[in-house]
């Protein structure tokens, strides 16, 4: 047996995916106003760098939620710049190792309070319980 409730009508603000990308462009716009030499993406492979060590470019790339053109991309860019480094895995020469140098370890730790202010101005509407409710959320959605 089908449904034969109607539904209501169709409204954009009140689709899960608009809604998040409101909420994404809103958190972008803070972070690119308090890490103005950064993208989103290279600040998160300095801060996972920072947080697990060197890792090899897949890995980095998977725990960043990057794909492996992307990842490839901001390593490269960062590798320019001197904050990261990168080197052939020595028990697999086609896997390349990626770490940070002294430069990009310290311009993260310069950049991480930042990082955190960034977080805590887009949850600011929200209470902190919420902010708790919130963060399992978005979790149990990844």
């Amino acid at each position: 047996m089908s449904d034969t409730r109607q539904q209501p009508p169709y409204r954009l603000d009140d689709q899960a995916g608009f809604l998040l990308r409101r909420a994404l462009q809103r958190h972008m716009a803070l972070f690119s106003r308090a890490v103005p030499d950064l993208t989103s993406m290279q600040f998160a492979t300095l801060a996972k760098l920072a947080e697990a060590g060197a890792l090899s470019q897949n890995a980095l790339g998977r725990l960043t939620a990057m794909d492996a053109a992307t990842i490839k991309g901001v390593v490269d860019r960062l590798g320019r710049r001197g904050l990261v480094r990168t080197e052939s895995d020595r028990s697999d020469r086609r896997r390349t190792i990626v770490s940070l140098t002294g430069e990009g370890r310290a311009l993260f730790e310069a950049l991480e309070e930042r990082g955190r202010k960034v977080t805590a101005e887009t949850l600011a509407p929200l209470s902190e319980s919420e902010q708790a409710v919130f963060l399992h959320l978005l979790r149990k959605l990844t």
